[in-house]
């Protein structure tokens, strides 16, 4: 029986998790109440301490636990301990940084959309819309082009980025983006997340927000904004690209915002080019012709880098296209001078000949 005692451990510390996963996804409302900010305030002193070193320190942590395994297999034929014993062991640690992981973390996944936070209603719309809304990011992604090509050092980036966050909190009031300020680090061993298309990784157990520098560089203000979207605990994909978006667009920096609309666009072109239908294409090419070259390089670089679609284009786009109608759309509409204006002496009000009985 002793043999499979590491087992038992890991059974039961699986079993919490899978428990704490099946709570949260049952009581998503409770778990919006309290959760996110709980783990947030969490996090912000896990980021405190692990900020003290400029390298990731979970990829030490990983090392140094890879290493003890390796050593503990060369004990074990050393000593002659019993290999199945020894497996279950490592299996329970396993289970064990499982469980915390999903308690201090994990079960993020399961709060509400970031748009109920910021009151944005998600009502349906016309393709006439999503048109509108694609042209729109296309058109400030020109404007902003010649920003997509000035040279950025990675750590004066990261420390711009809370500018974003900045104005989203305290001028806009998106209390939902409060949270750490400090900056990201970059990820270590770049190349192998480089070939699988990973721009960054959040750790909940250190606090730890890092990002690929080999992001293509017109899109590495959008990947530091997205990870610290992740590291306030807004970690599903469609909440942490909107997050990012949306500190993008508010950042006084022009590199920013460009990054901001060009992901937007990104976005908006994926969920067309997902409908298939020939009415799609035709708005595809259209919006496309009207893309300066510098646009239309960085998109294929940052898709390229990518290598696959995101599967949460199209909820993205939704969230998109909702807020270009609230903040740009209607907002213009309201500031268009009505067709009769009775303070203008030089309009005549025809309404009571019109209203008049005939003779």
């Amino acid at each position: 029986m002793k043999y499979w005692r590491g087992y038992l451990v890991a059974l039961l510390l699986f079993l919490g998790a899978w428990g704490l996963n099946l709570f949260a996804s049952s009581h998503q409302a409770l778990m919006d109440t309290f959760y996110p900010y709980v783990t947030r305030m969490l996090l912000d002193s896990l980021g405190q301490w692990s900020g003290g070193v400029d390298f990731c320190l979970w990829q030490l942590l990983l090392l140094v636990f890879v290493v003890a395994v390796l050593a503990v297999v060369v004990l074990m034929f050393v000593l002659r301990w019993n290999p199945i014993q020894v497996a279950g062991w490592v299996l329970a640690v396993v289970a064990l940084v499982n469980l915390l992981n999903t308690g201090l973390y994990g079960l993020n996944q399961y709060t509400g959309s970031i748009a109920d936070d910021l009151r944005l209603p998600d009502e349906p719309y016309a393709v006439t819309d999503l048109q509108t809304a694609v042209t729109y990011f296309r058109d400030k992604a020109n404007e902003l082009s010649s920003a997509g090509s000035q040279a950025s050092d990675f750590q004066e980036l990261a420390e711009k980025a809370a500018d974003g966050f900045s104005v989203m909190v305290y001028e806009r009031s998106a209390s939902v983006l409060a949270g750490s300020r400090q900056p990201v680090k970059e990820l270590g061993w770049a190349d192998y997340y480089t070939g699988k298309g990973v721009t960054g990784v959040t750790v909940g157990l250190t606090g730890e927000a890092a990002v690929n520098p080999n992001v293509p560089q017109a899109m590495l203000p959008f990947a530091i904004c997205r990870e610290m979207a992740h590291r306030m605990c807004i970690v599903t994909p469609e909440n942490s690209a909107f997050a990012a978006f949306l500190t993008c667009e508010a950042n006084p920096d022009a590199r920013f915002r460009y990054a901001g609309f060009l992901s937007a666009y990104d976005y908006c072109l994926r969920a067309l080019e997902s409908f298939g239908t020939s009415s799609a294409q035709q708005i595809i090419q259209q919006v496309t012709s009207g893309a300066s070259t510098q646009v239309t390089q960085d998109l294929e670089s940052y898709r390229s880098f990518l290598r696959e679609a995101p599967a949460e284009a199209d909820t993205v786009c939704n969230l998109l296209v909702n807020w270009h109608i609230q903040n740009v759309v209607l907002p213009s509409q309201a500031e268009e001078p009505p067709l009769f204006d009775p303070t203008d002496e030089t309009q005549v009000d025809l309404g009571g000949i019109r209203s008049a009985p005939a003779q």
